[in-house]
């Protein structure tokens, strides 16, 4: 693949609606031409603990932030006509349809490919996990924020381009 979107959400609670923010990196000709990085108020709008001491983010930081529907102007036409790229892209597209229903948008069904089941394949057992920043370290990309979105997307482009 050499042209594609690397995206990635962090939630703010159990429900896949709930982003709070997204990391998008636009790759043309194999290249990273374009990234985007948003904060988002999530709906429903409410932290978890646990959410919270996984990516850092909390409700004042989120407070003033646009609501989805104003963020996603921006990215779908970046991506337009781009399969989308995420690690464990289950959770990422489910995330997206989610709050495409919550705020009742057209899904226009984004093509998803999976760096998880890519490294699954590539690395089979010769890694201790396959979580995103092993699969990073091992395609020889650092990953020093990990759970911050945009840096989880260009990790996820970075396995990508190695890998799919």
């Amino acid at each position: 693949m050499i042209d594609f979107a690397a995206i990635d959400f962090e939630t703010a609670n159990e429900q896949p609606s709930s982003i709070c923010s997204v990391g998008v990196v636009i790759v043309r000709g194999g290249e990273i031409v374009d990234s985007f990085y948003s904060l988002i108020h999530p709906e429903p709008e409410y932290y978890q603990w646990f959410c919270m001491q996984v990516h850092g983010l909390c409700p004042d930081d989120t407070e003033d932030a646009p609501v989805f529907p104003k963020v996603w102007e921006k990215i779908a036409p970046k991506i337009e006509g781009l399969p989308l790229v995420a690690h464990n892209a289950r959770f990422d597209e489910g995330c997206l349809k989610a709050v495409h229903r919550v705020y009742r948008m057209d899904y226009p069904d984004y093509e998803f490919r999976d760096t998880l089941v890519a490294s699954r394949r590539h690395f089979g057992h010769n890694l201790p996990n396959h979580q995103l920043q092993t699969v990073a370290a091992a395609c020889g990309f650092d990953l020093t924020q990990h759970h911050h979105a945009l840096a989880d997307a260009e990790a996820c482009a970075h396995i990508a381009m190695k890998l799919l």
